[in-house]
């Protein structure tokens, strides 16, 4: 399924497919703070959300990055892994001064692997595009949202909501 989406109102082409509603998750290998490589088994027995965006050096990504760490700290049984294309040393920085501390954040610099997988890679910028999926502890997914106009937060309410069912479900 192809989505139709904007950044700053230009029209821009998604590459891969979308995760779909009800499908296993694909694997990843993505790169953490400390350069080590991360993949869904190292957060094996978890809800895993996964917030997507461009770089943590803009207002909205930032916001994003801020908001879901306090809607979301101390869930336990839930990660929340925080993906851009953005280089780890930068990710680090950015929740060092801002103290955010419960989101892990993740680089998908190296191969834009995951952009590929998931159907976010943004062709024309290289960037990732701005969205959510929400993988039960079986890495099944159960929600998926890509923002259609990039600058705008996606919606965070709905996300608690699809968490909190599946931990209680």
């Amino acid at each position: 399924m192809k989505q139709n989406v904007t950044f700053a109102g230009n029209p821009v082409t998604l590459l891969g497919e979308l995760p779909k509603v009800g499908e296993k998750a694909p694997d990843f290998s993505l790169i953490a703070d400390d350069l080590s490589s991360k993949s869904l088994s190292d957060y094996a027995g978890k809800v895993k959300m996964i917030a997507i965006y461009p770089s943590v050096d803009t207002g909205v990504c930032a916001a994003q990055n801020r908001m879901i760490n306090k809607v979301f700290d101390g869930m336990e049984d839930v990660v929340v892994l925080s993906v851009s294309r953005d280089l780890p040393f930068a990710q680090k920085r950015f929740c060092a001064a801002e103290g955010l501390d419960s989101i892990v954040t993740l680089s998908d610099y190296k191969e834009a692997q995951f952009g590929k997988d998931y159907g976010f890679l943004i062709d024309e910028l290289r960037l990732l595009a701005r969205g959510t999926v929400i993988l039960d502890k079986n890495n099944v997914e159960r929600y998926v949202e890509v923002v259609p106009e990039i600058t705008n937060e996606p919606d965070y309410e709905k996300a608690l909501e699809v968490v909190k069912a599946l931990l209680f479900y």
